[in-house]
């Protein structure tokens, strides 16, 4: 016959919590991990947006070789071939070639598969972890920290409940981090930031996941340590960031630029060059609002003149004005090319867009070069006789 005592600890381990004191053990216990994946695997591994202390360096290793199994290299040059190779056939986890489903519900699969690959380990790897500890426990027994977590848990809270919440720490990163972060940020959200690739803010609030839901804005300034970005957002990964730094025990290393402005220019000079390709993303995210305005205002001026059919096809074509064509389906080309012949301005506005963006992916031209490009742009823009040309030149002489 069991003692009583023994049955007791078997049943509720040594904490015998509440259920509801169950639960809020096992957010936290997953938010840690969480927080060991986005500040030590991410940022400061795979990007190098910032150095941390060994303390908090030697935590991480140690608790996510008990809560997920990873390895440092392995999850560093998994990310980083999927920012060199992103929404390609090469990109390891991209739900616009591998299908949304596939990615969402069998991202830790496509892991696996990647980590697999010693080509990719050895190309994009590079200066991860290479000391004893990484050779003779954490890559040697993959799986064995697990075993250490689940005779935790079942110590802490006894065998059945112990045993579910383990699992629960099992799930947690292999669903949220490989396939909500991998899946849902590459297909639904927002965007701040017109990227190359089809990366989307999930949710303003960066919590759950630990400020991975800022995905938009991660792929946009992909070395930065701060990931929100607007005044609305949240990223909590940052909020630890500044905690640990202001302990000394991280070192931020790089943030997306804030854009900074002064009086007008009366002419573009290579200071406000340097400014405007700095900070091409928000030079770009704000032409796209001043289209989208414009496009708003020549609709409206369209109704007002009776029987002008040219509504309709701007009405059809208003959510695709602002985007890049070559993103575009065939469809939506073909609208955006029907409203555009329809209308001047809007013509010039869009034709304008893409010069301006062309600019700074000039990689062989000069500064000297790029600063003539620049201040042409701006001279026709002025002398467009469009006002949110107009308005968009003396924004750009603005940046400082």
């Amino acid at each position: 016959m069991i003692p009583m005592h023994l049955l007791d600890f078997l049943n509720h381990g040594v904490l015998n919590l509440p259920l509801w004191e169950i639960v809020v053990a096992a957010l936290v216990l997953t938010h840690i991990t969480i927080a060991g994946v986005t500040i030590y695997l991410h940022r400061c591994q795979a990007h190098r947006a910032l150095d941390l202390h060994p303390v908090p360096t030697h935590f991480f290793r140690f608790w996510l070789w008990m809560t997920t199994g990873m390895q440092t290299k392995e999850w560093a040059a998994i990310h980083r071939k999927h920012h060199a190779k992103c929404e390609t056939k090469e990109d390891p986890h991209s739900p616009q070639i591998r299908g949304i489903k596939r990615v969402l519900f069998q991202g830790a699969e496509l892991y696996m598969e990647e980590s697999a690959n010693a080509e990719t380990l050895d190309r994009y790897g590079h200066g991860t972890p290479d000391d004893w500890l990484e050779h003779n426990l954490y890559s040697k027994f993959t799986w064995h920290g697990c075993g250490v977590m689940l005779v935790t848990d079942w110590i802490l809270f006894g065998l059945g409940v112990g045993t579910v919440v383990w699992t629960v720490q099992m799930m947690w990163i292999p669903f949220f981090a490989a396939g909500v972060i991998n899946g849902i940020g590459h297909f639904s959200g927002y965007r701040n930031f017109d990227c190359a690739d089809a990366s989307r803010n999930i949710v303003p609030w960066g919590i759950l996941i630990g400020g991975e839901e800022l995905h938009n804005n991660h792929h946009t300034f992909a070395s930065s340590a701060k990931l929100s970005n607007k005044w609305y957002e949240f990223d909590i990964g940052w909020m630890y960031i500044r905690m640990l730094s202001a302990v000394g025990l991280a070192t931020i290393k790089k943030v997306a630029p804030t854009p900074k402005f002064a009086m007008p220019r009366a002419q573009i000079d290579l200071d406000n060059l340097h400014a405007v390709i700095s900070n091409r993303y928000d030079v770009m995210a704000k032409y796209a609002k001043s289209l989208k305005r414009a496009t708003r205002e020549e609709i409206a001026r369209g109704k007002d003149a009776s029987g002008d059919r040219s509504v309709q096809t701007l009405v059809r074509a208003r959510r695709f004005l602002h985007k890049d064509v070559d993103k575009l389906s065939e469809m939506h080309k073909e609208r955006v090319s029907a409203a555009l012949n329809e209308n001047a301005v809007l013509r010039t506005l869009h034709d304008m867009r893409v010069e301006l963006s062309a600019i700074w992916e000039r990689s062989s031209a000069s500064r000297e070069q790029l600063l003539v490009q620049l201040q042409d742009w701006c001279k026709r823009a002025e002398e467009s006789g469009i006002r949110t040309l107009q308005d968009f030149s003396r924004r750009l002489r603005s940046y400082a």
